[in-house]
């Protein structure tokens, strides 16, 4: 890789410290040269005191929220923009091009594979489109005639990190939870060995890594406890799936259920760096350089399956300690 100066722009940031010590620690392991840049609707996200340099940015439905980041490009002369969180995915991806204006390349899937992944209920008839082994999701329909079975699950179907997703054991929950949860969809339950599978591509959607992580234990919706394993048959379903989506670029996780008689079934596509990314980094899948790679419009060479097998994380809660609250300056950075 050339020594050119790489510079990256992690936008919605927040708590993801991990994942930009990894950054830190892949140029330094490499001998690369760069800046890590953060940037947050806080002050006070955590990742703003591991960064270069941390910028305050509008809410996602502000209509400043674009012009900030493309300023914040240009000052700091960013090559590659990663964002962080589901909710800014699709709009990123509907304003590719202003990026592309200014050499930006971003660290994101095509805007038809956010528009399929946005929404559950579209990630589902993806799936039984391409014959992929998916929940039945049940519709008004069934629901009307009672063609449902329980224990069921209801989740909201632009949800994500686990948030709204109830499981249901009778007809009352069911009546309360299609009420009570916004945007409410009804889902059969799979039971099993629950997998986050970590996919890294590039721009053409090649396939560089496949690493299945078994979920072991989560907090809020996210990994707190969690290990690699390297089943073939996961990864060869999780391959099916990329070959079959539109445009998968970068970090992509998946999430799948195991069930006893060895189906694969999969609930979910998140095209960006999972909660629980540090994991298949530290077991040897370099996620961080293969991204510079790309920035510097390098090829990624052959598949790597050379990662660390049956590799535990078992997570904790660190403190930023800070007097006052860190306030953004004239410039909107710190």
């Amino acid at each position: 890789m050339s020594h050119s100066k790489t510079n990256i722009l992690f936008t919605s940031s927040g708590r993801r410290v991990s994942l930009v010590k990894k950054f830190r620690e892949a140029y330094t392991s490499h001998g690369l040269s760069g800046k890590i840049i953060t940037a947050d609707l806080k002050s006070t996200a955590p990742t703003a005191f591991f960064a270069d340099r941390h910028y305050l940015v509008p809410r996602l439905s502000d209509e400043g929220y674009l012009p900030t980041l493309i300023h914040i490009c240009q000052q700091e002369n960013i090559q590659l923009l990663i964002p962080l969180i589901d909710s800014e995915l699709l709009l990123l991806a509907q304003n590719r091009h202003l990026f592309d204006q200014m050499g930006v390349k971003l660290l994101l899937s095509s805007k038809e594979l956010n528009e399929i992944s946005c929404d559950k209920k579209q990630t589902y008839h993806f799936f039984v489109e391409h014959g992929i082994s998916t929940p039945r999701v049940y519709s008004e329909k069934d629901l009307a005639e009672g063609d449902y079975i329980f224990p069921l699950i209801i989740k909201p179907t632009n949800g994500s990190s686990s948030k709204g997703v109830t499981k249901i054991r009778n007809e009352q929950e069911l009546r309360f939870f299609l009420e009570y949860t916004p945007f409410a969809m009804a889902q059969e339950l799979v039971c099993g060995d629950e997998y986050t599978v970590d996919v890294m591509t590039d721009f053409a959607g090649r396939i560089k890594t496949i690493v299945p992580r078994l979920r072991i234990e989560t907090r809020a919706g996210e990994v707190s406890k969690g290990k690699t394993v390297k089943d073939k048959s996961i990864i060869q379903a999780v391959e099916a799936v990329v070959g079959a989506l539109p445009g998968p670029v970068g970090c992509l996780t998946l999430q799948c259920f195991k069930q006893e008689d060895g189906q694969i079934t999969f609930i979910e596509i998140n095209p960006r760096f999972g909660g629980g990314i540090p994991l298949s980094i530290e077991a040897g899948a370099d996620f961080p350089f293969w991204s510079l790679q790309l920035a510097n419009g390098e090829s990624l060479g052959k598949p790597d399956f050379n990662w660390t097998d049956q590799l535990t994380m078992l997570r904790y809660d660190e403190a930023i300690f800070t007097r006052g609250e860190s306030n953004g300056s004239d410039d909107d950075c710190f």
